[in-house]
């Protein structure tokens, strides 16, 4: 087992733990800021969530993690696709912790198919990027988007239809258990996606040292594996999340409970979906822009669109940003080791 395998193995699990950290505590955001959940039950009831959605969605249905082993190619002589591996999980580190420090809720998904992606081309150039596979986060993105705004837009609408004749303390009562369910389905499937994703890097780490092997479609990932980062991330969720709490529940838009309840209805459905066809989307983005249609639904104002444009230009800046810094680190490493 060489040093750059164990440097792999490391930085993968340090970017499950700062994902777990500052990527899952979206799920309960919304469930927080409404009062639903006091924060400390809600932190636990994520940990215990991303756990299983991890294990559970993995062992199932591993189409996420097949799609982000395949993304891209690592080829190369010697130890360099190992460096170059290892090099794009550093940069995922470095952007995620800054992006943490300012509270800003970056997707640790689109940083890391970013520092591969830029890892990669700087062993093998535009070559090294499997654009079959690459479509799929575009697809992504538009997905999380539509689905995302689109469905908390609508979702909210319709409840005001439904129950506008229903009295206000029944209603709440409704949402309040409607909201604390709708939490932890999101923190099920933040596991799910985004617990995948980091499982396929992990399997890449292992192959390119050959301990890992190939099917046609992908990687049979171990149960050891599953274990492995479902209880590596659980235990970053429990460490820390009331800076993203605050970014998204409280300071983007003032939710009601029913509000809340079709934020995290309309993200569910769309994570859902998305890891049954394999498209990795990123659970920031789509609960975010959810958090937006509800609060468009009301009336545009009653967004902060500051806190819309922070996060877009944390979004739009991860893709270039995250890969150039992967792309150079990957250089360095390899002329260093």
């Amino acid at each position: 087992m060489n040093i750059a395998l164990v440097v792999t193995v490391i930085l993968v699990m340090g970017v499950i733990f700062v994902n777990g950290w500052t990527d899952a505590p979206n799920a309960i955001a919304t469930a927080v800021s409404t009062r639903v959940l006091k924060p400390n039950i809600a932190i636990w009831m994520a940990v215990i969530m991303n756990f299983f959605g991890a294990l559970v969605m993995t062992y199932f249905n591993a189409q996420v993690a097949e799609t982000i082993s395949n993304i891209v190619s690592f080829d190369a002589q010697g130890n360099a696709s190992q460096v170059a591996l290892a090099a794009s999980l550093f940069s995922i580190v470095v952007w995620s912790v800054a992006a943490w420090y300012f509270g800003i809720p970056t997707s640790e998904s689109h940083a890391l198919i970013a520092g591969l992606t830029g890892s990669a081309m700087a062993l093998g150039g535009i070559g090294a990027v499997n654009g079959s596979e690459w479509i799929k986060v575009l697809v992504g993105l538009v997905v999380s988007t539509v689905m995302g705004f689109g469905g908390g837009y609508l979702v909210t609408k319709l409840i005001v239809i439904l129950f506008k004749d229903v009295a206000r303390r029944t209603a709440n009562k409704v949402f309040t258990y409607g909201q604390a369910f709708g939490a932890a389905a999101n923190a099920f499937l933040h596991g799910a996606q985004d617990g995948q994703k980091f499982m396929g890097v992990f399997m890449l780490g292992l192959y390119y040292n050959n301990l890992a092997e190939k099917s046609g479609s992908g990687f049979i990932i171990p149960i050891w594996v599953m274990i492995l980062c479902s209880v590596t991330m659980g235990f970053g969720t429990s460490v820390g999340g009331m800076r993203i709490i605050k970014s998204v529940g409280m300071d983007m838009v003032k939710l009601e409970r029913y509000q809340g309840f079709a934020a995290d209805l309309s993200t569910a459905v769309c994570l859902f979906a998305a890891s049954i066809f394999g498209i990795p989307v990123s659970t920031t983005h789509t609960k975010t822009t959810a958090i937006m249609g509800v609060g468009a639904s009301k009336r545009v104002s009653s967004v902060d669109w500051r806190i819309v444009k922070e996060m877009l230009i944390a979004w739009i800046l991860t893709f270039p940003g995250c890969g150039v810094i992967a792309f150079a680190m990957a250089k360095l490493f390899i002329a260093l080791f």
